[in-house]
């Protein structure tokens, strides 16, 4: 930042200067006075006054990208779970404090108002979290960056919890507008679906299709500290036939506007119910609208200062988040053929240039597959570009591999057997220069067992970046007790370099630091009880040690194996309630995707024990369990700060990464899990003495499977676990439907216990044993919570955007001075 800057920026952030920014911003902005404005006018005035800081930076950094001609990221995921941006912006700024002051000027309390924003509705789960982290990191470090995705009007949508049942409610985040984005009604692209190809001389012609508009919304993404800035170009889909005005002026008004309701439906909802043919037909409409714009975009950009092809790897470089975005190297190779006539080879080879990818599932079944009947109707020329991509790709192998046709029917980009299904996660392989895995342990299970063959093909391709989460919202925003408290000890450098938390062990031993840092938590505890109490009614010892379980319902994730261990303590408590227990409040959160009935029946097993737990006065505070309605960001960012306990149970193998681990870890809770994604390298940054790991291992699972697991002798050799599943198989939890869990049963002890839940049980409750023992120690406990404060260096999202920047997308960052 340069010295003008500095001083401009100096002069804008005073509080005299913010407070008559929020009020021109009502007048102007808004459209009201301060007597009149409402509780939601003076947040969107006060966003406003924040954007218009951001918005100079935004600028310069822009007209500095075109000046200095740099290689620019574009960054495509179909989630983008960014939270609340008001906050953000204030501390990226560096004016939060002097904002409080401004409104509390106007008489207008700042916590109101940054409770009453709503989160961005743009993602679900880690996905789209790690997104948003890395949008923030390339900010903060200068990447020149862009990231792509969809304007959707609803979110996934909005969990409530009635009768111990999710119930999903639409989740319209735009309700009262949007203060953080700029419309940009005159940067539209035709997306086209259907029709069909004709051969016209050397070049193929997509013709008599239909179509939609994506128009783009652009929000600034501010880096921590620095002017410099990226951006978040969502687009939204926007009907080419506004209003058949002969069926209105007939009087059908139905009919009149069904076509702009068909064509606007593709930026409606994220995540439409995939169990019907039309929802996955959808979904499919949702991938290519976004790509295809994205990919139409960055060659106009491309192209405001290139008048040639020649340099296109050199300037661009396109990372796929996951397979949803795969669809744009098929329409890339669709735009530079078809419509601008390069060369096939030349296209293909500067794709393979260009194009990354990361995969983010070890999971075989959780590879996304489509199948040709419906990518020929929908998307012929792309069908037809990728059968050439795998013709040639095949013939490469073919020739090099001697002709082993097993090999070739297995890594060939169509699965011909059954229904006829394009793999999008074999395309993305073929078509990236890099693809890489989220932790160690998934890079080298994803080159040992799903990609093992293409592995062999591409030896150099592979590679692994483990994943990050940005210092800035997950602890300097989310845990303000703690960060200041760092802030006294050692500065506030380590929001720009996370390793400088290293310091922090030097203190583990000082008594006054210590004290500081257990009553930081306990007033995050304090604060997250008081509101779990109003909302549930049932009191909660801020004292207890609070054990959190915060991920999307997934038996992978195994809810299951917590709530066995929850039943299995009522029932030891209640057998013997003279014994010390240590009291626990066991916290779930987390959606189950709307079609997942099993995920749905364990959140009504965890109500249903919930209740039963709460109200036992034979139990009373030395245990209680709730589940918390609706996780998203901001929610994390109240319950992630007061957790003691991190679960991350995933059986051995299944979880690619996870990133909730280091939020937890970050803000001083010690993590209970498997050897399993990023635990691992968590388990090596903190010490294995400040971690309590359990089960079988990834190579453990394998072979129990392979000399025959059988959970039921399990089941019958424990006593205190069947006790506990036969509760659930005969309606202890649910005396007015006996059978409401049964298939819970089955699927633990009969029907083969895919994800080995009672085959960890005996480990888990080994090490729930040494977590209550090192909890009645508040001296060993704080000392182990300070060392995984400062073992987390390693996860922050700015060590992971370096890394992609330098060793995959070959991007330097771009030069403010």
């Amino acid at each position: 930042m340069t010295a003008v800057d500095l001083e401009f920026d100096q002069l804008n952030s005073t509080v005299d200067a913010l407070r008559r920014s929020i009020s021109n911003r009502m007048m102007y902005g808004v459209g009201k006075d301060a007597v009149t404005a409402r509780p939601h006018d003076w947040l969107h005035a006060a966003a406003l006054a924040v954007r218009d800081r951001l918005v100079a930076r935004w600028m310069k950094t822009t007209r500095l990208q075109y000046e200095q001609d740099v290689k620019r990221v574009y960054y495509l995921s179909m989630e983008f779970l960014i939270g609340r941006t008001f906050t953000n912006a204030l501390l990226a700024l560096g004016i939060y404090e002097p904002m409080r002051e401004a409104l509390a000027g106007l008489g207008v309390d700042m916590d109101m108002l940054i409770d009453m924003e709503p989160d961005a509705a743009l993602g679900n789960g880690g996905l789209g979290r790690l997104a948003a982290c890395f949008l923030d990191s390339m900010a903060t470090l200068g990447i020149p960056g862009f990231g792509y995705g969809i304007r959707y009007e609803y979110g996934m949508f909005r969990q409530q919890i009635v009768n111990g049942e999710q119930v999903e409610a639409p989740d319209y985040w735009l309700r009262n507008g949007n203060a953080w984005e700029f419309p940009r009604s005159e940067i539209q692209y035709l997306v086209h679906f259907g029709g069909r190809t004709v051969q016209r001389g050397e070049h193929v012609e997509w013709i008599d299709t239909e179509h939609v508009n994506a128009m783009a919304y652009d929000t600034v993404i501010p880096g921590y500290a620095t002017s410099a800035t990226n951006t978040l170009r969502l687009w939204s889909a926007r009907s080419t036939e506004e209003l058949d005005l002969s069926a209105f002026n007939r009087g059908d008004y139905r009919s009149a506007v069904d076509a702009k309701t068909m064509s606007e439906n593709v930026s409606r909802l994220l995540y439409p119910d995939d169990s019907t043919p039309a929802g996955r037909e959808l979904r499919l409409r949702q991938e290519y609208f976004f790509v295809s714009a994205t990919m139409q975009d960055l060659i106009r950009r491309y192209q405001r200062t290139h008048s040639t092809f020649g340099r296109f790897a050199e300037k661009v470089a396109v990372h796929l988040n996951d397979t949803h975005p795969v669809l744009a190297i098929p329409e890339l190779m669709r735009l530079l053929v078809d419509v601008h006539h390069v060369p096939w080879a030349t296209a293909w080879k500067q794709i393979q240039q260009m194009f990354s990818y990361t995969n983010h599932t070890l999971m075989p079944e959780a590879l996304e597959t489509w199948d040709v009947e419906t990518l020929a109707r929908l998307l012929p020329r792309h069908l037809e570009i990728i059968f050439e991509i795998n013709a040639e790709f095949l013939k490469h192998v073919s020739e090099q591999s001697g002709h082993d046709a097993e090999m070739i029917r297995r890594i060939s980009l169509v699965d011909e057997y059954g229904q006829r299904r394009v793999r999008m996660a074999y395309l993305a392989i073929v078509a990236s220069h890099k693809v890489n895995g989220v932790s160690k342990l998934h890079s080298q299970l994803m080159t040992r067992e799903i990609f093992a063959d293409f592995a062999r093909v591409f030896p150099d391709r592979f590679t692994n970046v483990t994943n990050g989460i940005t210092p800035r919202r997950w602890l300097a925003q989310a845990n303000p007790s703690l960060s200041s408290l760092i802030d006294e000890q050692i500065g506030t450098h380590w929001r720009r370099d996370l390793f400088e938390l290293e310091k922090l062990r030097e203190l583990r031993h000082d008594t006054a630091f210590v004290d500081a840092f257990r009553n930081a938590k306990r007033q995050n505890k304090m604060r997250l009880a008081q509101l779990l109490s109003h909302h549930t009614k049932v009191s909660f010892d801020p004292d207890a040690l609070f054990d959190l379980q915060v991920k999307r319902i997934h038996e992978y994730k195994r809810q299951l194996l917590n709530v066995l261990h929850v039943i299995v303590r009522y029932n030891q408590i209640r057998a013997n309630p003279e014994l010390d227990w240590v009291p626990r409040v066991v916290m779930f959160a987390g959606k189950a995707a709307s079609a997942y009935r099993m995920a749905k029946t364990i959140i009504r097993l965890i109500g249903d024990v919930s209740e039963k737990v709460n109200h036992d006065p034979l139990i009373g505070d030395r245990l209680k369990v709730v589940f918390v309605p609706n996780y998203g960001v901001s929610v994390a960012e109240l319950i992630i700060p007061a957790a003691d306990l991190s679960e991350q149970i995933s059986m051995a193998g299944t979880e690619a990464s996870g990133t909730g681990n280091m939020k937890l870890a970050l803000n001083g809770a010690l993590t209970i899990g498997t050897m399993d994604g990023a635990n691992i390298e968590i388990c090596d940054a903190v010490g294995r003495e400040n971690i309590f790991i359990f089960g079988h291992t990834a190579d453990e699972v394998d072979s129990l499977r392979a000399t025959g697991y059988r959970p039921r002798q399990i089941y019958e050799e424990n006593p205190e676990l069947r006790m506990a599943l036969d509760q659930i198989r005969t309606g202890f939890f649910s005396p007015d439907d006996p059978l409401r869990f049964s298939d819970i049963f089955h699927t633990l002890v009969d029907w083969g216990d895919h994800y080995m839940v009672l085959a960890d049980f005996a480990a888990f409750a080994e090490a729930q044993k040494e977590v209550d023992a090192r909890f009645r120690n508040p001296q060993a406990w704080a000392e182990s919570a300070i060392e995984n404060v400062a073992g987390m260096g390693w996860f922050s999202s700015d060590r992971t955007i370096g890394e992609y920047a330098r060793e995959i997308w070959h991007v330097k960052p771009l030069d403010m001075s």
